[in-house]
């Protein structure tokens, strides 16, 4: 394999390369994903998305994530609103099931050109999450600088969530990779610090396990409105803004399903050369 063609697609400037393994299967360790994800010498990007054959019935295609570090995710909001516009636009379906490690998840191409997620329902037990040690989840004892005591939820993913006064004011790219590798997280966590501005608006940043800072996080938005109203901060339904714009994220009550809601945009298209990623 000389080239391997890939898609440069973002969600709210959470930014991806995304290949498709369905015609022939490629194999990327860790650091042909760094090489690919960095900014200076590769493509550069938050995450590497590889579309695959589906291995669950009703599945239109399998979802396999990587981290710019190389690690893998289980679970990735924005990138399955891009792979999901993908899918849809290839088989002329306003609708696609994709196939991810953290489940089957259903969307939809809403007119607008948004799309529509169903991320399931979030996992608020410390052993889902998961945790070192049963604690109370609402309130977990962990804290760095200002930030303490974050309720923690799965949103597929491992996720902590500090309710803080301004956001912005954190040192974020301080205190997230010290919070992400704390000792309550054995498979790390996405660090993010969110200010209720109102019941229906929420203002979140996140640094993300295995990437770092992004400018938005699906998952992540979903951990932010289920924690707000778990503490009675927010009702089931609010916009979540982020550092790369809005998502909608609405908690269901009828089936406990979180439902997230934004763009996901095509940049460009584009070849690897094989010295890259360790092709021949």
């Amino acid at each position: 394999m000389r080239r391997l063609a890939f898609r440069k697609m973002h969600g709210l400037g959470n930014d991806f390369v995304v290949l498709d393994a369905r015609p022939a299967p490629i194999a990327l360790d860790s650091d042909a994903a760094r090489a690919i994800a960095d900014r200076h010498t590769g493509i550069g990007c938050d995450q590497i998305i590889l579309i695959e054959p589906p291995r669950r019935p009703g599945a239109d295609a399998r979802m396999r994530i990587l981290n710019a570090d190389g690690s893998a995710a289980e679970a990735c909001g924005n990138a399955t609103r891009c792979v999901a516009r993908l899918i849809a636009e290839e088989t002329g379906a306003q609708r696609a099931r994709l196939e991810t490690a953290a489940g089957l998840l259903d969307a939809e191409l809403r007119p607008d050109g948004q799309v529509a997620v169903d991320m399931g329902e979030p996992r608020t037990d410390w052993r889902d999450i998961p945790l070192a040690h049963a604690t109370d989840t609402l309130e977990a004892d962990v804290a760095a600088g200002p930030l303490k005591g974050p309720v923690c939820t799965s949103i597929g993913n491992p996720h902590a969530t500090f309710f803080v006064a301004d956001a912005a004011a954190i040192d974020l790219a301080a205190l997230g990779p010290l919070i992400e590798h704390d000792r309550l997280f054995p498979e790390r966590a996405n660090i993010g610090v969110a200010t209720v501005l109102d019941c229906r608006h929420i203002r979140l940043r996140v640094w993300e396990r295995g990437a770092g800072l992004t400018r938005a996080c699906g998952t992540g938005a979903c951990a932010a409105l289920a924690a707000a109203h778990r503490r009675g901060l927010a009702g089931r339904r609010a916009t979540v803004t982020l550092d790369g714009g809005d998502l909608d994220i609405l908690w269901r009550a009828a089936d406990g399903h979180l439902i997230m809601t934004g763009p996901a945009a095509f940049v460009f298209d584009g070849h690897i050369e094989a010295a890259l990623f360790g092709g021949r």
